[in-house]
């Protein structure tokens, strides 16, 4: 990948990670109820998640590349107004519930744990959806497809995991101020995703 478009994926992947969504609130309950530390194997597992979900969906956007890269162009714009529209989704949400779910308040094994986050990010039915619409943005047909997965899968695991563990260990804090804020949190995360979907398919 070139520097350049590495650094606008970067500071896409950051907003997208910040942004509301099943591992972050499980990062978040898991960090109340068992402790930062154990919730690494939460952390670790949703990055594997998150591995698989890339690596099916940039597989697959390549298999369409060697058909034709008018595909790719395709893909950019149908992205894009799939990102704008998922914007618009989570600025009208409701603020995020914190309350741990049934079941969760006793102790549970690391690999419980890991198994849990790694099912959360590879069972959301919109993962895919959503690596197929934002992974286009960034690909170069002329360059390694698997180079550039194993960039973008690395970049965005990586983030993930200080992104979680941010939250695991500032969970007690952080679950009132959602209480209080969580509306705004999510207009604000709402408008990265519309300007990420209306910016990036008019990239060269």
């Amino acid at each position: 990948m070139q520097l350049d478009t590495w650094l606008i994926y970067l500071a896409a992947a950051i907003g997208l990670s910040l942004s509301p969504g099943p591992n972050g609130l499980l990062a978040l309950t898991h960090g109340a109820l068992h402790g930062r530390r154990k919730t690494l194997w939460t952390i670790f597992g949703g990055s594997f998640g998150f591995i698989s979900v890339v690596a099916l969906s940039m597989f697959g956007i390549g298999a369409l590349l060697q058909a034709s890269l008018l595909w790719l162009t395709v893909l950019k714009w149908v992205g894009g107004a799939y990102l704008v529209w998922l914007g618009i989704q989570v600025w009208r949400a409701p603020a995020v519930g914190v309350e741990p779910p049934p079941g969760e308040g006793g102790e549970r094994g690391g690999w419980s744990l890991f198994r849990q986050g790694a099912l959360s990010a590879m069972t959301n039915p919109k993962g895919i959806l959503f690596f197929a619409a934002f992974l286009p943005q960034f690909i170069d047909p002329a360059r390694s497809l698997f180079a550039q997965f194993a960039i973008m899968a690395g970049t965005f695991a990586g983030i993930e995991v200080v992104t979680e563990f941010v939250i695991a260990s500032t969970a007690h804090r952080i679950r009132p101020w959602l209480k209080r804020s969580g509306k705004r949190f999510n207009r604000a995360c709402g408008g990265i995703f519309v300007a990420i979907g209306a910016a990036l398919p008019l990239r060269a």
